[in-house]
């Protein structure tokens, strides 16, 4: 209870939790590639293979960069 109301008062602040998926293009200012994996297919080549932590946002200023593994 004391989570879910510490988690709505942060929303109500301007917190949001960035949407990063697989597949997604790779952008410095947003994401920190923590290492790259041989791609699989040519099309994930410099793109997002999977997401290790998610990132935050505060009224559209980055506080925490999502960490990602990203294909080369």
């Amino acid at each position: 209870m004391i989570d879910q109301k510490l988690k709505n008062k942060l929303k109500e602040k301007g917190l949001k939790v960035m949407e990063v998926n697989a597949g997604d293009d790779f952008n410095v200012d947003f994401h920190e590639a923590i290492t790259q994996i041989p791609a699989t297919t040519e099309a994930l080549k410099g793109k997002i293979v999977d997401v290790i932590e998610s990132g935050y946002t505060l009224n559209d200023k980055v506080i925490r960069f999502a960490k990602v593994v990203t294909g080369s």
